[in-house]
């Protein structure tokens, strides 16, 4: 990707990175949270098992978060929680990254000290775009210096406080509107997360190391993080509780299940079908590309590839229902009360329906179903904030992602099947039942997830010459089959509806 920068950029950047490098003796002395035994403990149990250690380090913090949030959920309602959450959140990232952890100390601070000295009408904008530079330079560090790469380093975590700080640059700027009378259609719709005040320090860094979802989300808005920890969301000013507390047992022990299930499936059924070289995935060519592989049927071929980016998925549904069970654990999953004291759920910390996203039966289902918090802030944070302009969206959604072709090249053919699917539903899905399980939808379970494994493959292949490869190997159908209904199925006669027939009577 980057043979083509000419000489002379090549060395400005090389300078550049050795320059910031130059910073990394100046911070390793505050890698102080993570005492030498473990990881030679960590180390030693990565020899025995073969696992690499950076991934074997992301799996046990991810795990750690369960022990910490019983503990916290022990502590008093007060700063004693926030200064818990700071305290784990940087001894977990420490742990993963070691002195990558001052990139979300620095955001933090540069921010906070942006929310200090700045009008709130400019951090609106130059927040969120201080943010998304820094993640974007995140992201294109590391794939100048290790492309194709799958080592984890920093760029994840970034791309969760990315979320936090955004959203809270809005939430401020959303009370100063409403304070000043001013129709404001956008900070009316997110009234209920406004920030008044900006918080104090420790709850702010409380809330950008919140330990439960640190490492791979959900962001959610602080006001929701501020009621877990002082526990207005359950109790009154009195101490009372708002109603009856619900059990944590079943929103707790339900996700862990799932994350180990996902990451049992991950290691066996992914072992079993992987599609990238499992000696050298970043130099050798991926298995589904070799000739070996292409020779076999395309069926086969094709049935392998949904197999294994099924179990590729496992490894995010793993982290997010992790962190879920985690949160919920320590109730900032539970979403409180109703004004007659009736329990509203447990879906702030929720980011996945795995079983909603596998038999999704258009693009839009799994579209709700995927990411959901990430969706949530893209349409409070984008969308209403920029009159509904969706690439504004796309754009922000793709550059919070990073910058491999292959991402690109998903999200450009996306558009494509959402515009076939809301033809097929408008010209086809009126003569059949609604019901997501009868035949028909079945059927579009099936016909959904042939056609978007095949439209996400270079999500995995990241190059663009292997992500064409990728598409190559399965002969275009998704593109070809998809742009053939386009062009033709808006000849197709549109069914009358219920709602058209009383219409026309």
């Amino acid at each position: 990707m980057f043979d083509t920068i000419p000489q002379p950029l090549t060395d400005i950047l090389d300078n550049a990175i050795e320059w910031v490098y130059s910073f990394q003796k100046t911070f390793e002395p505050t890698v102080v949270l993570v005492p030498g035994f473990l990881r030679d403990a960590v180390q030693q149990l990565s020899d025995a098992i073969g696992f690499d250690v950076a991934t074997l380090n992301m799996t046990l913090a991810l795990f750690l978060t369960y022990p910490l949030a019983g503990v916290i959920n022990l502590l008093p309602f007060g700063p004693i929680r926030h200064f818990f959450n700071f305290l784990f959140g940087a001894f977990l990232i420490q742990f993963v990254v070691g002195v990558q952890w001052i990139h979300q100390l620095i955001t933090s601070l540069a921010v906070y000290l942006m929310f200090m000295i700045l009008p709130r009408k400019v951090n609106r904008w130059l927040v969120p775009t201080f943010v998304m530079i820094y993640c974007v330079l995140g992201h294109l560090h590391r794939q100048y210096v290790n492309y194709l790469g799958w080592d984890l380093d920093f760029t994840s975590f970034q791309m969760v406080i990315t979320q936090k700080l955004y959203t809270m640059a809005y939430n401020l700027y959303d009370a100063e509107v409403l304070a000043s009378g001013v129709e404001n259609r956008a900070a009316k719709k997110c009234e209920q997360y406004s920030l008044p005040k900006l918080p104090n320090i420790l709850e702010y860094l409380g809330y950008t190391f919140a330990f439960s979802c640190v490492l791979s989300g959900p962001s959610f808005e602080f006001t929701l993080y501020k009621q877990a920890c002082d526990g207005t969301h359950m109790y009154d000013k009195s101490g009372k509780p708002l109603g009856k507390l619900p059990s944590r047992f079943w929103p707790t022990l339900f996700p862990l299940l799932k994350s180990l299930g996902c990451m049992a499936f991950f290691v066996v059924v992914g072992g079993a079908f992987p599609l990238l070289d499992t000696v050298d995935p970043q130099k050798n060519i991926p298995t589904i590309l070799t000739d070996e592989f292409l020779a076999k049927p395309w069926i086969y071929r094709y049935c392998y590839q949904w197999v294994g980016l099924m179990a590729i998925r496992c490894k995010y549904y793993l982290a997010w229902t992790s962190s879920e069970g985690a949160n919920n654990l320590w109730y900032a999953g539970f979403d409180g009360f109703d004004e007659k004291g009736n329990a509203l759920g447990w879906t702030t910390a929720n980011n996945m329906n795995i079983l909603g996203f596998e038999t999704g039966e258009n693009i839009q289902a799994l579209s709700k179903e995927w990411n959901t918090k990430t969706s949530v802030w893209l349409t409070r944070y984008v969308y209403i904030r920029s009159n509904g302009n969706l690439l504004a969206v796309y754009g922000t959604s793709a550059f919070w992602h990073g910058f491999y072709p292959g991402y690109y090249m998903f999200f450009m053919s996306v558009p494509l099947l959402t515009f076939a699917d809301r033809l097929a539903r408008k010209k086809i899905s009126p003569y059949f039942s609604s019901k997501k399980w009868a035949p028909f939808g079945i059927i579009s379970i099936i016909t959904t997830s042939f056609f978007i494994e095949y439209m996400v493959l270079p999500f995995v292949l990241l190059a663009r010459d292997r992500s064409f490869a990728g598409w190559k190997s399965n002969y275009f159908f998704g593109h070809i089959i998809t742009l053939f209904f386009l062009a033709f199925g808006r000849f197709l006669p549109t069914p009358k509806t219920k709602d058209s027939e009383k219409k026309t009577k």
